[in-house]
């Protein structure tokens, strides 16, 4: 079995964080999104090789998929979920990230903007034992997180702004490829997405509770993003294979289904 905190290059210190690896998270961006059938991902993948290589996590693969779990927060009133919905220009989302359920393997808090049609990504390292006290307004010992204060400050701010709290576990596995070149591409495919429930502020891959999402209906998504310029490669493979962008958002189609099955109260299409 692979070592998840080695096959991330994060290494825990004696501090218990991880080492400073450089966080290879395109922070400002472009984005665009696709619902595709296995055998349109299947084509994808073959057009894209000759461009870009198969990341590092999913080269640690057999298969090439790794496994995404995030815990998305937000208010009483699923005020973010509402404006992703509602296509809001100006929005963000709030977010915990892990890829393992080993507790010594650090956390991500998110914030991830959207302004008009550039993605800005604020990202930082915490430990599974502070998240509590973060998601409770308080400060974390500075001399624990000197890189990423900034940024948990931030994103305390964000949380403290609405009032967020725990909503959803959104988790699937994806395969990634990118280059690293100044115009930074990445393609990656999302499969089996599914979705728990939950108040509580634990960011876990396994345990009961989790529901398939029917938003892929067996299909796969597929993410552009890019830093720079919209490269011809992409342009040819988009028209090649008729792709047609569409909005798609994990965390709102995870509580419109929940909705469906009364696992949540709030009404996401009433005003606020």
């Amino acid at each position: 079995m692979l070592n998840k905190k080695k096959q991330f290059d994060d290494t825990p210190d004696s501090s218990g964080m991880p080492d400073n690896v450089p966080d290879r998270t395109l922070k400002c961006r472009h984005e665009m999104k696709y619902h595709i059938s296995e055998s349109t991902a299947e084509g994808i993948t073959q057009f894209i090789k000759p461009y870009i290589q198969m990341d590092r996590y999913s080269k640690l693969h057999r298969n090439g998929d790794y496994p995404i779990v995030s815990l998305y927060l937000d208010s009483d009133e699923l005020r973010l979920c509402k404006e992703s919905l509602r296509g809001h220009k100006n929005r963000f989302k709030l977010r915990i990230r892990s890829y393992t359920d080993e507790p010594d393997y650090p956390r991500f808090l998110e914030i991830k903007r959207r302004m008009n049609t550039i993605i800005i990504k604020s990202r930082a390292r915490v430990m599974s034992s502070d998240i509590t006290n973060i998601l409770a307004g308080i400060p974390l010992p500075p001399q624990n997180y000197t890189a990423d204060t900034d940024t948990i400050n931030q994103f305390q701010l964000y949380l403290n702004s609405i009032r967020a709290k725990p909503v959803v576990l959104i988790r699937y596995m994806r395969r990634a490829y990118e280059c690293n070149m100044h115009n930074r591409v990445r393609v990656t495919f999302d499969r089996d997405l599914s979705y728990c429930v939950t108040d509580l502020p634990h960011v876990r891959l396994s345990g009961g509770g989790w529901q398939r999402n029917p938003f892929t209906n067996g299909g796969v998504i597929l993410e552009i993003k890019f830093t720079d310029h919209y490269p011809t490669w992409l342009s040819q493979m988009v028209k090649y294979f008729n792709l047609r962008q569409r909005s798609i958002s994990k965390y709102a189609s995870s509580v419109e289904d929940s909705l469906l099955l009364r696992f949540c109260a709030p009404v996401v299409q009433g005003n606020e």
